[in-house]
């Protein structure tokens, strides 16, 4: 609850003058799905794309977040939903900034991620699936997350004894046991353009 002697400031440049300074739009590119999906991977992609080609964007990954933000929290269901609302708020500021940010979480609850749709404009959150099934993402384990969930030394694992709760209607669905990762960031690019969030 906010006190009622702390006043939101006006800033004195706004969104919209960002935004036409980089040439594009800014929006929140959220990635969600299971562990050793590619979520990271497709949005350090994508990045990186951006970038090459002189665009405003910035990743927020869920890991490299848990090291310093949300460092005080855990895998409760209740820590979970805080650690979403925290990335929501930060994400809405980088939208703000007019930059183009992805974030990968694998943010398991739907009501969690509409939470933060609901933050910014309607075109401003774009929800990217990154649907892989649960025996892919086993066989990569790249951090052999997975082969400790299941030797029970890791608890509340989504995916094995957590659940994961699937979009129910996104933006972008990347199945990425099918896809390579340039066909990915090309898909996520030509609906970017398509949305008239990029200029082709």
């Amino acid at each position: 609850m906010t006190e009622k002697h702390i006043v939101w400031h006006e800033q004195s440049v706004e969104k919209k003058e960002r935004q036409e300074k980089n040439g594009h739009k800014s929006c929140i590119l959220w990635f969600t799905g299971l562990s050793g999906s590619g979520k990271s991977t497709i949005a350090n992609a994508l990045i990186r794309r951006l970038f090459e080609e002189g665009k405003q964007g910035y990743i927020l990954d869920g890991d490299n977040i848990r090291h310093g933000l949300n460092q005080d929290l855990g895998f409760s269901p209740e820590d979970r939903k805080e650690n979403i609302r925290r990335i929501g708020e930060v994400a809405k500021l980088f939208v703000d900034s007019g930059t183009i940010v992805a974030t990968a979480f694998i943010s398991p609850y739907r009501k969690d991620r509409d939470l933060v749709r609901q933050l910014v404009d309607k075109d401003e959150f774009l929800e990217v699936y990154v649907k892989c099934p649960l025996e892919v993402c086993e066989e990569r384990d790249p951090k052999g997350l997975y082969e400790k969930a299941r030797k029970g030394e890791i608890s509340s694992f989504t995916g094995i004894d957590a659940p994961y709760e699937e979009p129910v209607q996104p933006e972008i669905v990347i199945e990425s046991d099918k896809v390579s990762i340039e066909e990915a960031v090309n898909q996520i690019v030509t609906t970017l353009e398509e949305k008239q969030l990029l200029r082709r």
